[in-house]
């Protein structure tokens, strides 16, 4: 196969032929050993004409970062292997593929990736030497700076199967959401890379500029290490870490997963939450540009913080310390996912740390419903689902939408007695089924707590019940397993995945109820206000009965 014949019978004119009908130009190559990457950006109008270069647009190869001239022209270092991407101002749009993913970059690899690493899932092709002109056309667009953005995380499909679930799930509820776009911050799939194809036609169908990031089942696995770890994502995605701005908000992809080499043992994940010095600089080098009193929308597949294991390094990002300095004294909103957790968390002045829930919850675990589609229950008693960020100029709100059930729930409210706990063998086979809130026995009462999961709460979210026209009483948030999701995997063993197993939530609610209620059926009603202040209210019905076990 000659240099310029290219996997597939494309040939090197062809592929660039496709670029520009993204609207990136690889124009005629260079030198073979050119070290500066040069092209023009341009702006088209929505109903087409020719394009005109557009001036002071911010262009990166991932580390320093260039603004284009009066002319739209732009010069970047490119030493050697790397990725040059444009940074999508606001009122314009990047072009999109058929399947709604944004064209943001072009990848330099003259040499493609090497066949002797032996990788299971295709590589890049040979790019030859860089471009003579890197050119990006964007379209002008209504972009107000008011807008919302859907937030998947881990939809981790294991099997065209598991694909099935999410398409069934979280896309069919997202069509009905509008939203300027979405996005995706990690596990894309859960290891099996020859999804991509069939993942990206399903969420394309959404309708939405739909961008996306890399988590750790997103990697090569047989590279020795980070350098060929992205060699699938590139050629699907373009660059993995990249950036672009809507309206008065910076969206900064960091792809925060350091491949550290194969597995040894078989089934061991030798990777670590890291930015890396490249991924730090690029984000400073982006800082000097960022007007102070913009918001700035972090996105990372590993969280910066997490409750679920805080000193583990493949669930929290190891230079967060470095990440947390540059951004001192800046309005951030930092998104994750990995945990398969809910959890919000505030790491300095100004900065939120949102570990989003994810799609796939308990990685589709759980018994079937009435559509034939596991439950997902997470870990911490979430029900499977994904998020809405609502931007309002540099102010944001966010809200969690189960991706199966009621859209709009918020909360879930249970008795927890003596009565419902036991070992589980004892649950599984001698316990009759008592749903979420068994009738309790008078005498009981006072061992009764009324225990509530704020799906999507945290530290600011506050609560409280009453019995009736009672009084308010307070509620305390506490660590704990979600009793509900405890006795699901207790009682369905056979329905989850063997590492899945119920982690105490940051997001539940305790009070002991009134012992002095009489025998018959109560109201109690649970409101308070979520993380944003927002009220949130749910409602349950408590029977007491006269003597234990009778009514």
């Amino acid at each position: 196969m000659s240099r310029d014949t290219q996997p597939g019978g494309l040939t090197r004119r062809s592929t660039v032929a496709g670029a520009a009908a993204l609207g990136l130009v690889a124009g005629r190559a260079g030198a073979q050993d050119a070290a500066e990457a040069t092209g023009i950006v341009s702006a088209r109008d929505a109903a087409g004409g020719e394009p005109v270069p557009l001036p002071g647009v911010l262009v990166s190869n991932g580390r320093e970062i260039a603004r284009t001239d009066e002319r739209g022209r732009y010069r970047l270092p490119m030493p050697g292997d790397g990725a040059v991407f444009v940074i999508k101002p606001p009122g314009y749009a990047l072009p999109r593929d058929a399947d709604n993913v944004p064209r943001h970059s072009y990848i330099h690899q003259p040499g493609g990736t090497p066949a002797a690493l032996g990788l299971r899932y295709r590589g890049l092709a040979p790019t030859g030497p860089l471009p003579a002109s890197i050119d990006f056309t964007l379209t002008r667009a209504d972009e107000p700076d008011d807008f919302d953005v859907v937030l998947f995380t881990d939809p981790q499909p294991e099997s065209r199967f598991e694909l099935d679930h999410v398409r069934d799930t979280a896309v069919a509820r997202a069509m009905a959401i509008p939203a300027a776009f979405g996005l995706t911050t990690g596990d894309v799939l859960f290891d099996d890379l020859s999804l991509y194809g069939r993942s990206n036609r399903i969420v394309g169908r959404i309708g939405l500029p739909w961008y996306n990031l890399p988590g750790n089942h997103d990697l090569n696995m047989q590279a020795p290490d980070a350098r060929y770890s992205r060699e699938t994502w590139k050629r699907v995605f373009g660059a993995p870490t990249y950036a672009f701005r809507h309206g008065r908000a910076w969206f900064v992809m960091l792809d925060n997963v350091e491949w550290l080499g194969p597995p040894v043992p078989v089934g061991a994940n030798t990777y670590r939450g890291r930015i890396g010095e490249r991924g730090l600089a690029f984000l400073r080098n982006l800082l000097a540009e960022i007007p102070r009193d913009d918001l700035i929308v972090l996105a990372m597949h590993i969280p910066l913080h997490t409750d679920t294991a805080p000193d583990d390094p493949r669930t929290t990002t190891t230079d967060r310390a470095a990440l947390l300095e540059l951004l001192a004294g800046r309005k951030v909103l930092s998104l994750a996912g990995h945990t398969h957790t809910t959890e919000h968390h505030y790491l300095a002045d100004g900065h939120h740390h949102h570990v989003l829930t994810a799609v796939s919850g308990s990685w589709w675990s759980g018994p079937d419903t009435r559509t034939g589609i596991p439950s997902a229950d997470s870990r911490d008693g979430t029900p499977n689902g994904f998020h809405v960020l609502s931007i309002r100029g540099t102010a944001y709100t966010s809200r969690y939408v189960a991706a199966q059930g009621q859209p709009d729930e918020t909360m879930r409210i249970l008795f927890e007695s003596e009565l419902r706990a036991g070992a589980p063998e004892v649950v599984r086979w001698t316990r009759p089924v008592q749903g979420l809130r068994p009738p309790v026995p008078q005498d009981a009462l006072a061992d009764t707590t009324l225990v509530v999961n704020v799906f999507d709460g945290g530290p600011r979210t506050q609560l409280a019940f009453r019995v009736g026209d009672a009084p308010p009483r307070p509620m305390a948030r506490t660590r704990r397993l979600d009793p509900f999701v405890t006795e699901l995997y207790e009682r369905y063993p056979e329905t989850k995945k063997s590492w899945v197993k119920a982690m105490p939530s940051t997001h539940i609610w305790t009070a002991r109820l009134p012992d002095d209620l009489a025998p018959g059926a109560h109201r109690v009603t649970v409101e308070g206000a979520d993380e944003y202040g927002r009220p949130i209210r749910g409602c349950a019905v408590l029977e007491v009965t006269g003597e234990r076990g009778r009514g």
